[in-house]
């Protein structure tokens, strides 16, 4: 499954069918919400989503995470649940940890975690105290909320010391994790973020840790695509927990995961549950399971590949067009534009950027002046546009339309134009192509 509506045959037509059905339903008992469904998807389809935490999952993860599992209670975990009636949930849940840890290679898996943050937060409770000391990557340079900043949990309850990038090369720089992981002695090493447009190589993290006797813990939670499809170095035989989400460029449903070695399994188990979450959510446990069954798969690991070209290729235009992006480009499937040098905050490029059906998120960039609020910069990415089934030539088209607008903020009628031509474009790439929303 290369895009979205690649799907073929008279089970397609039936499940259609079954959607229309289900559309009219609701339509007929709540008017309101059938229109503002609608909506939702007429905006997906005429839309050019470039927010790198944003995917197309497949209709067949849509439909399982609407099935009837929705409604069984289901606290515990497989054989050993507080509710009975669980023998298919069960199934569900067994398949979809037996599909992660193959995925991954992983020696256990938990998949109950509800997204990313509680992820991060099970891995936490599961190897630390309150107090405990974590080296992290600074949110304002790539990492996460859930990575020490402190209005998050992680900075009110651990001790966290930041690591962040370079001011020269705009790249982690390992000595300089060294020299803190020696200075502060962290319990827990964090690697990963959500802003960091290259690969990480995790064997000289790990070196790291192990010197100084601390966790290493990898969050994937935006690359866990691309290293399920091998186009990304690989995290698990390094680190002692992994955490992801299956939402991203897993083009799955919304949801977390966690990887981790067989030793930390009951840790990390007991965390999750009863730690942290109640009853789990079955129906995007079983919709968690299509998605790592799809991720196996050929055209999934094709797909990922075009995921990395089409990031090259906006990348390149950017560049090409004068736009300044952190580290000169990307290795992965994000890039980070720097916007200091001229008059546009984030905010404004986003809002101008929407006005044509370009839709990327504002961002802070390394060493930021202006409050995330503002900020300085634009984080497009390529996953959504990938799945739609664009190649190199869309994506310099792309960011061609982008980069104009950029240049001529004050130009309404070319932003008006290139809305016209997204939308032409938008056409020729439908996404759930008669799909009716429930």
């Amino acid at each position: 499954m290369e895009h979205t509506t690649a799907d073929s045959g008279s089970a397609i037509d039936l499940r259609e069918e079954a959607a229309r059905r289900m559309a009219d339903s609701v339509r007929a008992s709540d008017p309101q919400m059938g229109h503002i469904l609608q909506g939702e998807l007429e905006r997906q389809q005429s839309n050019l989503i470039l927010i790198p935490s944003e995917n197309y999952p497949s209709r067949a993860v849509l439909e399982v995470q609407g099935c009837i599992m929705s409604n069984k209670y289901a606290e515990g975990y497989p054989g050993r649940r507080v509710y009975h009636g669980c023998e298919w949930v069960d199934q569900a849940e067994t398949l979809a940890i037996e599909r992660a840890r193959e995925l991954f290679g992983a020696e256990h898996a938990n998949v109950q975690p509800a997204a990313g943050a509680p992820a991060n937060m099970a891995a936490y409770y599961a190897l630390l105290e309150p107090g405990d000391t974590i080296l992290a990557m600074r949110l304002d340079h790539g990492g996460h909320l859930t990575h020490g900043a402190d209005i998050n949990f992680s900075g009110r309850y651990y001790h966290v010391a930041f690591y962040g990038i370079d001011r020269q090369s705009e790249r982690i720089d390992l000595d300089d994790v060294r020299r803190l992981a020696l200075h502060h002695r962290p319990k827990l090493i964090v690697v990963g973020a959500s802003a960091y447009p290259r690969a990480i190589e995790f064997a000289p993290w790990r070196e790291i840790a192990d010197e100084v006797g601390a966790y290493l813990m990898a969050d994937i939670a935006h690359i866990a695509g691309l290293i399920a499809a091998d186009v990304h170095p690989d995290p698990v035989p390094y680190c002692h927990v992994v955490t992801g989400t299956t939402h991203k460029t897993l083009r799955g449903p919304r949801g977390g995961f966690v990887l981790c070695s067989r030793d930390l399994s009951r840790s990390i188990d007991r965390a999750v549950f009863p730690g942290l979450q109640g009853g789990p959510m079955m129906h995007e446990i079983a919709a968690k399971a299509v998605a790592f069954g799809e991720a196996m798969t050929e055209p999934f690991r094709v797909y990922q590949g075009q995921v990395l070209r089409n990031a090259r290729a906006m990348a390149e235009v950017f560049v090409r067009e004068g736009c300044r992006l952190i580290s000169g480009g990307t290795d992965n499937h994000l890039m980070l534009i720097d916007l200091r040098d001229g008059d546009l905050t984030g905010q404004q490029a986003a809002d101008l950027l929407r006005e044509a059906n370009i839709i990327t998120n504002k961002n802070v960039v390394p060493f930021d002046p202006r409050p995330a609020t503002i900020a300085s910069g634009i984080r497009p990415g390529t996953p959504a546009l990938t799945s739609r089934g664009m190649r190199e030539d869309e994506m310099r088209l792309i960011a061609g339309w982008a980069s104009r607008i950029l240049k001529h903020p004050d130009d309404a009628e070319l932003r008006a134009r290139i809305k016209g031509e997204v939308v032409d474009l938008c056409q020729q790439f439908p996404v759930y192509e008669d799909y009716c929303p429930r």
